[in-house]
C-alpha cells in the first residue's frame, strides 16, 4: 500500500496539501484553517466485540480530523450496499453510527446509497469523508517533528485487531478482547487547549504503532527510538498474537494515537492525558534521536536494538 501511494497516487496528484503525507489536509479559506480527511472501511465481520462497522467508520474519520489539529465538525457517509443484506443489519449500522456521532460531537451531513450485485459487496461497506476547525494556531504534520521531541502513546495497543481475529478464529480468553474504538478529539483538544506544542499526531490503524513510527520517520526524515518495555501490550491480546503469530505492534488500533511533543512539555503533558478517560494509561515510549537516517528503532525487553522497519504485505487483511 504504501508503494502504491508514493508511485502512483503522490504523482499522480501531487499539490502542497497532499505533499504533507498526513491523515488529512489542511486547507484555507478566507483565513480560517480548515482539515478534510476521508477513509474506507471494509472490516469483516461487520460487528465485534467493542464496535462495529458504523461506530468504526465515524471514529476512524473523527480521529483523522483530530491528527491534523481540528475540531471534528461535520462528516458525509456513503453506503456500498450488497443485494440481500437483511435491513435489521443495515438499521443496527445506522443507529451505530448516529450514536458514535453524538458522542464524538459531529453530524452527519450529506450522504450516498449505492447497492451492488450479491456476491459483489461483502456485506456492506463505508466511506466517510470529514471536515474540522482548526481553532489554534498549530501546524500539526510530520514536517514539524524536531530532533529531541518526546513521543507519548495515549494507552495499550493492538486490541482492535485482536477482537476482529479472536471472532474470526474462534478464539476464547478468559477476558474477552474488545476493541479500542473511539473518538480522540477531546482528548487531542484538552493538549491543544492548554497550550502543549504539539509537532505532529498520528492514529495507529492500519499496520499499528510501527507503521506509523515510520510513516512519520520517512517524511519527516528523522531516525526515532522506543522503548519495548515502555509500549503497554494487555496481556490476552500478547497471548492472542503469540497464538496467531502477530507482533502488537503491527497490529491495527482504533482509540490510540502517538503524539510528538517537545521534552520540556511531557511531564505535563501527561498529567492532561491522564485526566481523561482515552488518555488514563498514557505514557512516554521514546524520542526523536536524530537526522541522519530515517529510520525507526527498537530498545528490546533484553537490551539490545534493532530496525523496527514496514512490513512486506498485510499481517492482518480486513480489519478496518
Amino acid at each position: 500500500m504504501n508503494q502504491l501511494i508514493e508511485k502512483m497516487f503522490v504523482p499522480a496528484f501531487d499539490n502542497p496539501a497532499l505533499g504533507l503525507r498526513h491523515d488529512g489536509a489542511v486547507l484555507e479559506i478566507n483565513g480560517q484553517r480548515i482539515a478534510f480527511a476521508t477513509d474506507s472501511y471494509v472490516v469483516q465481520p461487520l460487528f465485534f466485540p467493542g464496535g462495529d462497522i458504523g461506530s468504526l467508520a465515524v471514529n476512524g474519520t473523527v480521529n483523522d480530523l483530530a491528527m491534523c489539529g481540528a475540531r471534528p465538525k461535520w462528516l458525509s457517509a456513503g453506503f456500498i450496499i450488497e443485494e440481500g443484506l437483511p435491513m435489521e443489519t443495515l438499521w443496527r449500522v445506522v443507529q451505530s453510527m448516529q450514536k458514535a456521532a453524538d458522542e464524538a460531537g459531529v453530524q452527519l451531513v450529506t450522504g450516498d446509497t449505492k447497492v451492488v450485485d450479491k456476491g459483489k459487496g461483502d456485506g456492506l461497506f463505508i466511506n466517510t469523508a470529514g471536515v474540522g476547525m482548526i481553532e489554534h494556531n498549530v501546524a500539526v504534520h510530520p514536517a514539524h517533528v524536531q530532533i529531541g521531541d518526546v513521543i507519548l502513546l495515549n494507552g495499550d495497543v493492538g486490541r482492535h485487531g485482536m477482537a476482529i481475529m479472536s471472532v474470526r478464529e474462534g478464539l476464547q480468553f478468559e477476558s474477552a478482547i474488545e476493541s479500542d474504538c473511539a473518538p480522540l478529539a477531546s482528548l487531542v483538544m484538552t493538549l491543544l487547549d492548554a497550550g502543549i506544542e504539539i509537532h505532529c499526531m498520528r492514529d495507529l490503524t492500519r499496520g499499528g504503532l510501527a507503521a506509523a513510527l515510520n510513516e512519520i520517520a520517512d517524511t519527516a526524515h528523522v531516525q526515532i527510538t522506543i522503548d519495548e518495555t515502555s509500549v503497554p501490550v494487555r496481556e490476552e491480546v500478547q497471548g492472542a498474537c503469540e497464538i496467531l503469530g502477530f507482533d502488537p505492534l503491527y497490529v491495527a488500533n482504533e482509540g490510540r494515537f502517538i503524539a510528538m511533543i517537545p521534552a520540556r512539555d511531557l511531564t505535563r503533558a501527561l498529567e492532561l492525558m491522564h485526566t481523561h478517560p482515552l488518555g488514563s494509561d498514557a505514557c512516554f515510549i521514546g524520542t526523536v534521536t536524530g537526522d541522519t537516517e530515517s529510520m525507526v528503532t527498537l530498545k528490546s525487553r533484553i537490551g539490545t536494538s534493532r530496525i523496527l522497519d514496514l512490513l512486506s504485505g498485510e499481517q492482518l487483511p480486513r480489519i478496518c
